[in-house]
């Protein structure tokens, strides 16, 4: 079903809305420090609205779509876990409070003066490597969403992908930090009402008793056909409400989960972007303990719309031959929503994709010329250059996202995808974080052996599982992802160990694990 004039209208007036916000906000920009972390003048509203929203892209509504169509309520595990631990580090101010105190740009600065400019450079690479591979299927995800959504033609997914792009490319290159940080709080308010009324539509359409049922049935229909030795097709349930049965997502994978979710808060540079824009460190607090129960609603709301689709397909005949798993909850809101709400709704989603999209360009960018562009410079640039490479660096990856998400092929769920490339960096990251701040026999010894042996687990998935065919063979995620965890830290343990023991390895000032508040 195609949108009417009404829902196109509504989709225009916010798009060209919300541009227009974000290009005038260039009047702000004098620098680098204001296009980077907006002059770190953040205050709590606006930073919680801002993380609130780029923690909520489209990839986000996709991917946790899927996670709820093919696992149900357990596929939201994830959102409970990431709440869990940005509330422990609000509370606690593990790692985000020295982190500010030092007043960096991006994490990987931190590590020059603890463990040397090689560690920095090499940490900025690693992070740079997986932050672009990790967004470099949003665009295909966003598009995607948006093709199904509205009913347009599937061959238009290239050109409503580039469209989305050069929008945000526009008043990110121009705003940097600032425009972000207005344009995210304008779309954190358009997604609360488009989120909020498509669920409480979703439930309405199936009914609250209906959807239990359903899963459970889905689920049992599942398992008779395993036991039949029958393959469970596209509409294949693991146990919707108990993730760590052995028919659920598996207990292996939950503790990967529980792993990332705290490396996520502590790691994560467009999380961490917010804590380094902040007015001080009792605002970056304040801004993860706000934000903290965000998390369950960004995985448990649009999980519900993917659980809702499998109940609607399985007792409608089955999925569309040429609808799969990760497009059934926009093919499915395309058919039940009115006129009106299904354009609020797609304007919402934009909204979400805007802001993701906006902030991890920025993000990666700044980390491009932070820490791979600076340390080799041998006279440092003028205020106009800095800008001009920062805005230059945007584009780029800009176009890199563009090319690879029309190429690159999916070796599974599109979350797990994420979970994966993202461990490329926060694995080692979070360990050479503990050891810089926590440990005073960590060293740049153990700083690179953690960088290097992090990265195995994950870029080995991505390469084996992108040319074995058969399922046996392949890698599973969680174990890419465990392994990545467990060979950073043994790579700065043993490696800080051997370091000293050879009497070798940069090792500067333990930072400081004090977590009285400063005045800024």
């Amino acid at each position: 079903m195609l949108l009417s004039p009404i829902d196109w209208a509504i989709i225009l007036v916010y798009v060209v809305g919300c541009a227009v916000v974000g290009v005038w906000m260039k009047r702000y920009v004098r620098g680098v420090d204001d296009f980077t972390v907006a002059g770190r003048e953040m205050d709590t509203n606006l930073g919680l609205a801002s993380l609130a929203a780029t923690e909520l892209g489209l990839a986000t509504v996709m991917y946790t779509a899927e996670m709820g169509f093919k696992s149900g309520f357990a596929g939201t595990v994830p959102g409970v876990l990431r709440a869990l631990a940005m509330l422990l580090v609000g509370l606690s101010g593990f790692v985000i409070v020295p982190l500010r105190k030092a007043r960096v740009i991006t994490i990987p600065e931190l590590f020059e003066e603890r463990f040397g400019k090689r560690v920095r450079w090499l940490a900025g690479l690693v992070v740079v490597v997986g932050g672009v591979l990790n967004m470099g299927i949003f665009l295909r995800l966003g598009g995607e969403f948006l093709v199904y959504a509205t009913g347009l033609n599937p061959d238009m997914l290239e050109w409503t992908m580039t469209a989305l792009l050069v929008i945000v490319l526009l008043y990110t290159v121009l705003g940097g930090m600032v425009s972000v940080l207005v344009t995210d709080f304008i779309q954190f308010l358009v997604m609360g009402l488009g989120i909020v009324v498509t669920s409480a539509l979703v439930i309405h359409n199936v009914g609250w008793n209906n959807l239990l049922d359903g899963l459970w049935q889905g689920h049992e229909a599942t398992v008779a056909a395993a036991a039949a030795g029958q393959p469970g097709g596209k509409l294949a349930m693991a146990n919707p409400f108990d993730p760590f049965g052995a028919d659920g997502v598996g207990t292996a994978w939950v503790l990967w989960q529980a792993m990332l979710a705290l490396s996520v808060m502590t790691t994560w540079q467009t999380t961490i972007a917010r804590v380094l824009s902040a007015k001080n460190t009792q605002t970056a607090k304040r801004v993860y303990c706000r934000t903290a129960f965000y998390h369950v609603g960004r995985f448990v709301l649009p999980g519900l719309w993917g659980a809702a689709a499998f109940v609607y397909f399985s007792t409608h005949g089955g999925l569309p031959e040429a609808i799969d798993n990760l497009q059934a909850m926009p093919a499915y809101l395309n058919m039940v929503l009115p006129v009106g709400i299904i354009g609020i709704m797609v304007a919402a989603m934009l909204a979400a994709e805007m802001s993701t999209e906006s902030s991890y360009l920025l993000t990666w960018a700044t980390v491009i010329y932070n820490d791979l562009v600076m340390p080799c410079l041998r006279r440092p640039l003028s205020s106009g250059a800095k800008l001009a490479v920062v805005r230059s660096l945007v584009v780029l990856i800009g176009l890199f996202v563009m090319f690879y998400g029309l190429w690159y092929e999916l070796p599974g769920r599109a979350w797990d995808y994420l979970a994966v490339t993202g461990s490329i960096y926060m694995a080692s990251i979070f360990a050479l974080l503990i050891g810089a701040l926590y440990w005073r026999g960590a060293n740049s010894w153990g700083a690179i052996a953690s960088l290097i042996l992090g990265a195995v687990g994950p870029i080995a998935f991505l390469i084996v599982n992108a040319v074995v065919e058969e399922e046996s063979r392949k890698i599973a995620p969680e174990l890419a992802g465990l392994s990545s965890f467990g060979l950073a830290f043994a790579g700065m343990l043993f490696g800080s160990l051997l370091g000293s023991a050879l009497g070798h390895g940069h090792a500067g000032p333990t930072g400081s694990a004090d977590f009285t508040e400063e005045v800024d």
